[in-house]
Parts: structure tokens; sequence; C-alpha cells
């Protein structure tokens, strides 16, 4: 079966945007240094844009992930920089109760409730399915989240959006693996365990 993975980066305090949300890539506490470049190209590359596939001539299929999903305030962040569909290579969901009058998007727009249709899309064949963000949409799809792969950075901003934005909830998961770069990023992977 496959798994639902949140990989993300993430500061020592949990945040994954800052308190105005947008895009967090190259800010002062996301830093995208070419040690993380490197290892995103090496290990996940199918978890960079197109256009950056593009710039940096990767092809082919994911070694980890075939399928995206992700929330309607991460879409927008690529719609309002012209891109309708980040991922092409990808098969990409994206979850929203105000975007499915738009047939005009090149992705699956998801209206109905997100956790069965992330069960649904586990229970097919293929490699496993990446939650790209956001945290409200982490919260509510906690039950199905098999692994995390956290990109922590060494910093703290005090408030944004959190890794899993919403009612309190518990769920355990153990270290399976943890890769420390010379930027700072350690990329840690967790396994569900409860």
């Amino acid at each position: 079966m496959r798994k639902l993975a949140y990989y993300v980066a993430v500061t020592l305090d949990g945040f994954i945007a800052g308190p105005g949300g947008g895009d967090p890539s190259g800010a002062e506490f996301f830093p995208i240094t070419p040690d993380l470049v490197e290892f995103i190209a090496t290990n996940y590359p199918e978890t960079l844009p197109g256009p950056a596939r593009d710039a940096m001539g990767i092809e082919g299929p994911g070694q980890h992930f075939d399928t995206v999903i992700e929330g309607r305030a991460s879409y927008e962040l690529g719609l309002a920089a012209g891109i309708d569909d980040a991922y092409p290579h990808l098969r990409h969901l994206v979850v929203s109760s105000t975007l499915g009058e738009r047939a005009d998007l090149p992705v699956e727009v998801v209206t109905e409730d997100p956790l069965a249709r992330v069960r649904e899309l586990k229970a097919e064949a293929g490699l496993d399915i990446w939650l790209v963000g956001g945290g409200t949409l982490a919260h509510t799809l906690l039950p199905e989240i098999d692994r995390l792969i956290l990109k922590v950075n060494p910093s703290v901003i005090g408030s944004g959006i959190g890794l899993f934005a919403g009612e309190f909830t518990h769920a355990h998961f153990t270290e399976v693996d943890q890769v420390a770069l010379v930027g700072g990023v350690r990329v840690i992977t967790l396994d569900r365990v409860s």
C-alpha cells in the first residue's frame, strides 16, 4: 500500500511559513543553500517544481513520489506566479472548496472529504504520495500520514503557519533517518508508530 508522506521545510519551533503565509523558500529563516539544492536534486528530485527541474536538466519519473497533494493556499502561491501546475511531472491534487468551479485548471481539485480521497489514492498502485502543505491540510490528513520528512532549519520565528494547524490531536512517530547538511539543515525522516 502506498504511503502518505509529509515532506516539508520547518523551523525549530514548528512553523512552515511566516505569519503572513506566502512562499517561505529563500526567506531568511529558510535559506536555499547549495547543499540543500544538491540534496533535494539527488534524493527527492520530483519535489522540485517543473521550472526548477527544467533549469537543472532533471527528467524522468520520481524516486519516491508519483502524486502530490496540497491545500488551496499553497497552490495559489504558484497561481500568483503564473504557474497553474508547479508539478506537471506528478499527478497533482489540490484540496479546495472554492476552486471546484475552475474547469480550466490542469490539476485534480478535491472538493469533498480529503481523507477519503487520500485513502483511495493509498489503495492504488504506484509510488508514495507527497503532501506538500499546508498546515491546515496536514492537520486534516494526520490520520493518514505515514511518514514525516522534515527539512529542519536552524531558526526560530515565534509565529506563523504551523506544521500542523488545528485542534489538539496526537500521533506518534519514530525517527528512522537523519541527514545533517553543511548549511545547517537537518533532514529528519520519521515513520508513524500510532
